[in-house]
């Protein structure tokens, strides 16, 4: 029930936020889109298909490497880690998810910001899809 819920409000950011936003994936999501169902990850893939893709540069890793020694965010989510880095390393406003165990989680956050702020690093505002917006019509 809670994932079809998350379904339906990602389906209407898609189609009442996102157009108003210029977005853009990184290679992980491109990865992750690709996976599971084949018809399901060509649809994904396809609704991404006109996106910018940020670049995994030097301090993509580096920043990536050090939210992972910081966080308790297992090996098998390193992953995670990298989305976190690219949003911040290339000035993204929002990073959008519904992963409340390794990105949306406070401590995570806390960290995040902890790191961001030691190297002068603006963090973006790590959200799901309903506060995303909750945001944009706020802003309206």
């Amino acid at each position: 029930m809670i994932v079809a819920a998350h379904q339906q409000i990602t389906r209407e950011w898609w189609e009442t936020a996102l157009p108003c936003c210029q977005a853009f994936v990184s290679p992980i999501v491109i990865q992750e889109a690709g996976r599971g169902d084949p018809n399901a990850a060509t649809r994904r893939l396809g609704s991404i298909a006109n996106f910018p893709v940020l670049e995994v540069t030097e301090d993509v890793n580096t920043l990536a490497g050090e939210y992972f020694a910081r966080t308790r965010i297992p090996e098998k989510a390193r992953a995670d880690t990298f989305h976190l880095s690219l949003a911040t390393t290339h000035g993204m406003d929002y990073l959008i998810s519904w992963n409340f165990t390794h990105i949306l989680g406070r401590a995570v956050r806390r960290v995040v910001q902890d790191i961001n702020t030691i190297h002068g690093l603006e963090t973006p505002v790590i959200c799901t899809p309903e506060e995303a917006m909750e945001i944009r019509y706020d802003n309206q």
